[in-house]
């Protein structure tokens, strides 16, 4: 039951996330449904690749595609007074994406007893994996390899599942909103990962021999 929750929140706000930036970008209705979906399902295709899972078993996820459609259109039809909000809100869409999803990676890779590194990964990949696919689709800087604090929250995620710190339904519902909240709290106040910056300098001068 919490699997499914989980599923159906991070397909809601992921493919949400994705029809918003691609009406951003001013693609048509087509590319917006494109761009949800990839959202929504890239970073679950990505990891089964990674963990062993056939990536036909996203085809067999066909209630959560028909949310993910419906969610898609109801954006879409959204007036563009309500759309205004979307940069106040839409950060926080995308934490409760990530959150959903990093924690039900983790629990696809314990169920298939992983060890805890593949875990983590399952975690960081289902969680950020489509926003990854969604930005560079977009033209966009990848968020996750930004200075700011976003993946991180996922291999919390995946550290304490894997090492069954948190196991039974109660304990996910609240590493959720843990999770989610971190996120919120990160872009709010700018938390930042450490980050080296370098440019190669030009050299204009001619080496004559």
């Amino acid at each position: 039951m919490t699997w499914d929750v989980l599923s159906i929140i991070g397909t809601i706000a992921f493919a949400i996330s994705g029809a918003i930036v691609a009406m951003e970008e001013e693609y048509d209705i087509l590319g917006v449904y494109i761009l949800g979906i990839v959202t929504a399902f890239g970073g679950g295709a990505i990891r089964n690749l990674l963990i062993g899972v056939p990536v036909s078993a996203l085809w067999e996820q066909g209630v959560l595609f028909q949310v993910a459609l419906f969610a898609m259109t109801i954006v879409f039809l959204f007036p563009n007074r309500l759309l205004q909000h979307w940069e106040k809100w839409g950060n926080f869409t995308d934490a409760i994406g990530l959150s959903a999803f990093a924690i039900q990676g983790a629990l696809y890779a314990v169920n298939m007893n992983h060890p805890i590194s593949a875990v983590i990964v399952a975690a960081v990949l289902t969680g950020s994996g489509g926003g990854i696919v969604r930005d560079i689709l977009a033209g966009r800087k990848p968020l996750v390899l930004r200075a700011e604090i976003y993946a991180f929250w996922a291999i919390i995620a995946g550290f304490l599942i894997g090492f069954k710190l948190v196991n039974d339904p109660f304990e996910l519902y609240i590493l959720f909103g843990f999770i989610v909240l971190l996120r919120v709290l990160s872009y709010t106040y700018k938390w930042r990962l450490p980050n080296r910056s370098f440019k190669p300098s030009s050299n204009n001068e001619t080496i004559s021999g």
